[in-house]
């Protein structure tokens, strides 16, 4: 065994099963007798573990990058893409913000119990709608390690189990992290089996947890890239909190103010192009080609980012090469952009309409009634107002973090934190009535 295998032990007895089927049934009956215990857990008990467990991770932290090290060095023999070794990668500084986010989802108010609605019939019943856990929560996710941090603790404060089901490719730094969780939960005396880790890398795995492991499973939530999210909702048997592209546009309107549409163009694009947040298409209106455009873009071109653009793009920047109809539909998740100009703002609407992926859209101007149509008619999860798309994450949304942001229309959408990891019931208090 290497020192990082020592350090991060096999965490669930599994030994004595013998092929994947019978090891993921087993983890689903687990997480659902966890599931039953923590549906009840004090909300202090909760907190208590989540505190823990990041101090645990952050004691771990040589360990953790030790883990990550092995997972880079792997992924670099694989060929893997700078932006997803950047996805991959874990450092001091993102193992802090892993551990300050574990605080802030522990000191967030606690979900389950909460009253969502109260009223009163004129029959003299009381109706409730109060917050309710869903139960085991199945999360399937590539290369970024983060995502066991947080949602570990996510569902855990919102009171479900969760099986996680990382990639290969992040498989080490997977489960050194996941070692903080359980002495968390450890620590607080409250059931291991809360935050389980899939102790396989084959993909038949990820095939039983579609399935529902036999009614333990209650939602799947797929994190990872297109091909991966396709399958989950090809093959899944239970609901799905859906994350597909993401595919961002950034439009800079007619008023746009110069310095800011650079700043936050620039941001949007490469503050870290591999996030789903990352701005893949900017849309320039045609009043400002003259005033807007050359300064945006080459901003862009000396950070490294590559210009694919339309004919009017090409003729007056000479490195960019011309945008495909495939461009208008791609996330490049790398330093690369399309750029097209439109007409007006209804031209912009139309556009993302047609080739976003609902996910997150930012329009940059002073002027009220565009920003207004730009809210009103464009159906994304995130639309922004003279902001980066980047901020399309649940850790900037108050959340503390995120599993994912689901880009469906049922449920959830948008960053998925602890709220939308509820259901509700309705608790009906009368005093003898019967209906007539």
């Amino acid at each position: 065994m290497t020192a990082i295998e020592l350090a991060v032990p096999d965490l669930q007895d599994l030994s004595g099963l013998q092929d994947v089927q019978e090891i993921m049934a087993e983890i689903g009956r687990r997480a659902r007798k966890a599931a039953e215990i923590l549906a009840f857990a004090p909300a202090a008990q909760k907190t208590r573990a989540l505190h823990a467990a990041a101090d645990a991770i952050a004691a771990r932290s040589a360990e953790i990058l030790a883990a990550n090290a092995l997972d880079m060095d792997a992924g670099q023999k694989r060929g893997m893409s700078p932006a997803f070794l950047d996805r991959l990668q874990l450092t001091p500084k993102r193992i802090d913000a892993m551990v300050q986010a574990v605080h802030d989802i522990a000191d967030l108010p606690d979900p389950v119990g909460t009253v969502i609605a109260n009223w009163d019939r004129p029959n003299g019943l009381n109706i409730s709608r109060v917050r309710t856990p869903l139960g085991v929560i199945g999360v399937i996710f590539e290369s970024r390690p983060n995502v066991t941090a947080d949602a570990g603790a996510l569902t855990l404060k919102s009171g479900n189990a969760v099986i996680l089901r990382g990639g290969s490719d992040s498989v080490h730094s997977s489960r050194a992290i996941h070692a903080g969780l359980i002495e968390g939960l450890r620590q607080a005396g409250l059931p291991e089996d809360a935050i389980q880790l899939v102790p396989t890398t084959d993909r038949a795995a990820v095939g039983e947890m579609l399935k529902g492991l036999g009614g333990s499973i209650d939602v799947i939530v797929p994190r990872g890239g297109k091909t991966l999210v396709a399958r989950v909702q090809d093959e899944a048997r239970v609901p799905v909190f859906a994350h597909l592209e993401g595919i961002c546009h950034v439009f800079i309107d007619k008023t746009a103010d110069l310095d800011m549409a650079v700043t936050v163009t620039l941001n949007a694009k490469m503050r870290r192009t591999g996030v789903c947040g990352a701005a893949e298409t900017l849309l320039v209106h045609k009043d400002v080609v003259a005033t807007h455009l050359k300064p945006v873009i080459e901003a862009l071109i000396a950070k490294g980012c590559e210009i694919r653009g339309d004919a009017t793009v090409l003729s007056l920047i000479p490195t960019a090469v011309p945008a495909t109809e495939t461009d208008w539909h791609t996330e490049y998740e790398d330093a690369i952009i399309s750029v097209k100009i439109v007409d007006d703002v209804g031209a912009a609407i139309a556009h993302i309409q047609h080739y976003s992926s609902h996910h997150t859209e930012a329009i940059i101007t002073e002027d009220g009634e565009s920003v207004s149509r730009f809210f009103n008619e464009i159906d994304s999860a995130i639309l922004l107002h003279n902001a980066s798309t980047q901020f399309a994450d649940g850790g900037e949304f108050g959340f503390g973090g995120e599993i994912g942001i689901a880009t469906g229309k049922m449920h959830a959408r948008g960053p998925v934190g602890v709220e939308q990891l509820t259901s509700f019931k309705y608790l009906v208090r009368g005093n003898g009535q019967t209906r007539p």
